[in-house]
């Protein structure tokens, strides 16, 4: 006579399993299941961009057969890299629920304090770049005292800060008004002519990939020794082996021209750590969750105060060193810069890269995604040679469908009950 098969014992079970609403589903087709159902639950995550930008490849490829040429993809990675630094820090601060307005006048200020410092008194290039990091350090340190212990709103001090730091950008310039960088400059050559060998492009493919493996195996580990449910290892694998095939051939095509350039290599490995920094420390659980709930998290024992300090102090500083970056770019410091399209540049690469405007949602990838879309679209028009002006409406109308998305989005999950 045969038994009914009996049913898992709880000890069997994986904890985050266990409950119903927690389950997490198993193989490729579980997880494309699981896929499917955070999109209809209004878990987007970078689905929007990454779909932008294939309809932004498809539309100026026809348009302009020299878009998608190895030319000007390097083009576009390069002069992208300096104002993706500055969208990092913003993703941070949106993390929060909060804005800084100011990153562009703070980026011009501090690689105007650099230049002086090199052109009139004389300093290497070493100390010179310290300090005009440690400015936009400072300046994010000021802006969390008053927003902490004074109780001044982000928009307000960072509007503020925004127009101070413009006239001081034009301060120090003083007669000068411009000051250029020597020719033998480091920072220089960093920024406009260093480019990977293609030994070395390929030898870091090969370091990412085994990274990406096995930081995920140490994750299964990990979950498995915790009675929960690890990554599927084939997909992990699978996973791996697209990012060596896409990476590969993405370094190959990049090839043809000139290759990676120090800049975008430099912007991705901030990129990574700010990533890993915001998955896999406490410091990062910190941030999602002030941002997710300030009194919720006050309540449960984190220092608040402590990360609004770090938060802005980090925004400023890679706003500052984004700056220097375009100071090296362009050769130069004059008084329009970081006054022009960067502040805006910045923040709307943060939010149409799928960080959110309310708190709580993003990912440090997300920079990376939303200055590429940006310089993609400017980059495309260019070749069309359509007026700047349409460029200002184009990204206008990209940032509001971003927002809008988020929007629908966020109203998805609270009707779903993912909050």
């Amino acid at each position: 006579m045969s038994q009914a098969p009996t049913e898992p014992t709880a000890s069997s079970v994986a904890a985050d399993a266990s409950d119903e609403r927690l389950i997490q589903s198993q193989g490729i087709g579980g997880v494309l299941s699981g896929f499917v159902n955070r999109v209809r639950g209004g878990e987007l995550g970078m689905l929007p961009v990454i779909v932008g930008l294939i309809v932004i490849a498809i539309v100026f490829q026809l348009n302009e057969p020299t878009f998608l040429s190895s030319r000007n993809l390097v083009s576009i990675t390069q002069f992208a890299a300096p104002v993706g630094v500055i969208s990092l820090g913003i993703v941070l601060v949106l993390l929060l629920g909060e804005i800084d307005l100011s990153v562009g006048s703070v980026s011009g200020f501090a690689a105007a304090s650099m230049a002086v410092l090199m052109d009139s008194r004389g300093w290497d290039l070493l100390p010179a770049l310290l300090v005009g990091i440690l400015v936009g350090t400072a300046i994010g340190c000021l802006y969390a005292l008053l927003y902490t212990w004074i109780g001044v709103p982000s928009f307000v001090f960072s509007l503020a800060g925004l127009l101070a730091f413009q006239g001081a950008l034009l301060f120090v310039l003083g007669d000068k008004g411009t000051v250029v960088l020597p020719q033998d400059s480091a920072l220089r050559s960093f920024a406009r002519e260093k480019f990977l060998s293609d030994g070395q492009a390929y030898v870091l493919l090969v370091v990412i990939v085994v990274a990406y493996v096995v930081s995920n195996l140490l994750t299964i580990r990990r979950r498995r020794a915790a009675g929960l449910t690890p990554p599927s290892l084939p997909l992990v694998l699978v996973k791996a082996g697209l990012l060596l095939v896409g990476l590969g051939y993405l370094t190959y095509y990049l090839g043809i021209d000139r290759g990676w350039s120090y800049l975008p290599v430099l912007f991705a490995l901030l990129v990574f750590l700010v990533d890993l920094a915001l998955r896999r420390t406490t410091w990062g659980r910190h941030v999602f969750a002030v941002g997710g709930n300030e009194e919720a998290a006050r309540r449960s024992g984190i220092r608040v105060p402590a990360i609004y300090v770090s938060v802005f102090a980090l925004c400023s500083t890679f706003a500052a060193l984004g700056g220097i970056l375009i100071a090296g770019q362009l050769t130069s410091v004059s008084q329009s810069s970081g006054t022009t399209d960067t502040n805006l540049t910045a923040i709307a690469a943060a939010v149409i890269g799928g960080t959110s405007l309310f708190g709580g949602r993003g990912s440090a990838w997300s920079a990376m995604l939303g200055i590429v879309v940006l310089q993609s679209i400017q980059s495309g028009l260019n070749l069309m040679n359509v007026d700047s002006s349409v460029r200002f409406i184009v990204t206008g109308a990209v940032l509001l469908l971003a927002v809008a998305i988020d929007s629908v989005s966020r109203k998805a999950r609270t009707s779903s009950g993912r909050g």
